[in-house]
């Protein structure tokens, strides 16, 4: 046995991990595509300056996380994607797509993040992700987070997951709050966590994300952003969440839901479950109006989600939706020439076709079932003197003759 196995963190996506991955994915594009998003993908690894910009210097994801390489010539330092949407903002700003917007994308992949293994969460994950750029009002947040319930109900998980809202406000109502925030807790600075005090005065907002109980419980004090948003920011909140019921979409205002980068604006929001053991995110996202010119571009609104496909798939029954094949089985020399033929007339009108070589009728019938077939089409010496092959229904047993010449016709229902 080969002493090789893969790097921690990392998993191979055999056939029906594949299969559940791209059932997820697809369904997904398919989905976004009737609103209208179009399919890209940025390279999966950019100048690491991309990264750092966009997720601040100090996140834990640029200090902790990401898998960051110097250039062959040295002169440059890249780093593998660890999130999609600075990736699509780069290749808007740089192909100076600004005459395109609305410009509405949706992307898959993997993506790649140091951090400790666990239950739907790996070092190489994947995303599928939607972002709407040049939209500035709040019919773009409505409609990113519409797309998101819809890929969730087509996924058949929509009644175990949560959206939960919150409004970040513009940017003078969250400068208005930092100040708010940084004077109550300055007097708790010798009892925060040390990432805490480091965040206190550079990203206040931050302080929400700490895992420390201490810094929680210091927290769930604090003056909390929705009772001072200015008016603006109150008005485009209201709209989204109107928008939202009008569409039948249910929400829960989560006040604590924050955003600690300054380019984040108005609406943050995570799709959660309870499912996959303790609660947490399957799709997140939010609105960043100043993202674009972080990268140096024009000012430029955009608005979007990640969602995590190890997590969709793990809570979507994915298996039951594999297409059933059909399986040949030609017992002869002479049946299997006329059942390459056959399989080739059925594969080119679209069925999914699986041919039994070898062995006695009962071992390849029990394939047929381990493949899970909706259907046998048997050809043997019978067969082929009467000019029609044996179909076996493999759910009833019942088998029925059908002529060579309309077999597709007859398999339509197995399709």
């Amino acid at each position: 046995m080969s002493s090789f196995q893969p790097v921690r963190g990392t998993h191979d996506l055999l056939p029906e991990a594949f299969r559940q991955h791209k059932w997820v994915t697809d369904t997904a594009q398919e989905v976004a595509e009737r609103y209208g998003f179009d399919e890209m993908t940025p390279p999966v690894f950019e100048f690491t300056q991309v990264f750092s910009r966009t997720m601040g210097e100090t996140s834990d994801v640029v200090t902790k996380e990401m898998y960051s390489f110097p250039s062959r010539s040295g002169d440059e330092q890249m780093t593998l994607r660890p999130e999609f949407t600075a990736g699509i903002c780069r290749a808007f700003v740089s192909n100076q797509l600004y005459d395109q917007a609305p410009f509405k994308v949706f992307a898959r992949g993997p993506l790649f993040r140091y951090e400790r293994p666990q239950k739907g969460r790996q070092r190489q994950f994947h995303q599928i992700d939607v972002e709407i750029i040049g939209v500035p009002g709040p019919e773009a947040d409505i409609e990113v987070l519409a797309v998101g319930q819809h890929i969730l109900e087509s996924l058949g998980v929509a009644e175990n997951v949560t959206l939960q809202l919150n409004s970040l406000g513009d940017p003078e109502s969250r400068a208005a709050y930092r100040e708010l925030l940084i004077a109550y807790l300055d007097p708790f600075q010798a009892d925060l966590s040390a990432d805490s005090r480091e965040r206190l005065h550079r990203n206040p907002l931050r302080v929400f994300d700490s895992k420390s109980d201490r810094d929680q419980e210091i927290i769930a004090g604090a003056p909390l952003l929705k009772d001072h948003l200015n008016d603006h920011s109150r008005a485009f909140f209201d709209e989204v969440c109107e928008g939202l019921t009008r569409l039948g979409i249910e929400y829960r205002h989560d006040p604590g839901l924050v955003r600690g980068l300054d380019y984040y604006t108005h609406t943050a929001f995570e799709f959660v479950t309870d499912t996959l053991g303790a609660q947490g995110a399957v799709i997140a996202g939010g609105r960043y109006d100043g993202l674009i010119e972080q990268l140096g571009g024009r000012s430029t609104p955009g608005i979007g989600w990640a969602g995590g496909v190890e997590r969709l798939a793990m809570m979507a029954d994915a298996g039951k939706r594999r297409r059933r094949p059909i399986a040949v089985i030609p017992l002869g020399a002479e049946a299997a020439v006329r059942a390459e033929m056959i399989t080739r007339d059925l594969r080119k009108s679209g069925f999914m076709v699986e041919m039994s070589y070898s062995g006695n009728m009962k071992k390849r019938l029990n394939r047929a079932n381990k493949a899970n077939a909706a259907a046998a089409v048997i050809i043997g010496e019978d067969e082929l003197a009467g000019d029609a092959a044996t179909v076996r229904d493999m759910d009833s047993g019942e088998q029925t003759a059908a002529p060579f010449a309309t077999l597709a016709e007859f398999l339509s229902p197995y399709r």
